[in-house]
């Protein structure tokens, strides 16, 4: 049920391929609260990420509803607060929430404090000089202010996609999406991206994560979603889907992870 802390309430969410013959998503219904560290697990094909593109509507739900600060984005048109019929802006909702993938997207023919400042510059229109302060800052929060003029292809797969993290957060979001940012990583570097991920939760932001790290979701997870077979099987705080999981699907996704 919504609450005054919801951001985004997401009612029997649908994607189907092939006339419905593959249902990649089957009906999930879903509060994400404000300041919520929501972790998304299940087994590889479970519709975990597809879940977590929809929010944004990088992939288009076949049915459902997403209500995203009051508006129905699954909806072209939405009536404004004084009744007035309004075109949904979807580049203006996206910039509203972050998105992380697994390969960092950075662009390589830019160096960093230009892949920092492009969408800040062109997008919400902020001076060049105020956008390079701000990149330079949120570079220095992830000890990286000394590899600005670096391009990409210098940086470790740690190190970029912690500035795909602080990119994300120079468009000042709402929420931030993360679909498995570590899963491309060595496993040295995965720490040092959950540390930054940890950080960003202490802080209050809204996150919902996509990831296989079992660890991160009891840790620093407030809410945790076990999805199989383009369902939500069940949902709960991390002490009750790991200490006390339910369902025998979920029973036995644990055996075999943890």
């Amino acid at each position: 049920m919504a609450t005054r802390d919801s951001l985004i309430q997401v009612t029997d969410l649908k994607k189907h391929y092939h006339m419905g013959a593959i249902k990649a998503l089957d009906g999930v219904t879903v509060d994400i609260n404000r300041g919520d560290v929501m972790v998304v697990i299940g087994p590889s094909g479970s519709g975990k990420s597809t879940f977590l593109r929809s929010l944004n509507l990088l992939e288009e739900p076949t049915g459902g509803a997403i209500v995203f600060d009051g508006v129905d984005i699954t909806k072209k048109k939405y009536k404004d607060a004084a009744g007035k019929t309004v075109k949904l802006d979807i580049d203006a909702l996206r910039q509203k929430m972050g998105m992380v993938f697994q390969h960092f997207n950075l662009f390589p023919h830019k160096t960093i404090l230009e892949n920092m400042t492009l969408a800040p510059i062109k997008v919400k229109k902020m001076n060049r000089a105020l956008a390079e302060e701000k990149a330079l800052q949120l570079l220095e929060r992830v000890g990286l202010k000394d590899r600005a003029n670096a391009y990409p292809i210098q940086l470790s797969g740690g190190q970029k996609q912690r500035v795909a993290i602080v990119r994300a957060l120079a468009m000042e979001p709402e929420v931030m999406l993360f679909d498995e940012p570590t899963s491309a990583l060595d496993p040295e570097m995965v720490g040092e991206v959950l540390d930054v991920m940890k950080e960003l939760a202490r802080e209050g932001m809204t996150m919902v994560v996509v990831t296989h790290e079992m660890g991160f979701a009891r840790e620093v997870g407030n809410r945790v979603l076990f999805m199989a077979d383009g369902m939500l099987l069940e949902q709960g705080s991390p002490e009750d889907i790991f200490g006390n999981p339910q369902s025998p699907r979920l029973q036995d996704f644990l055996a075999k992870v943890l």
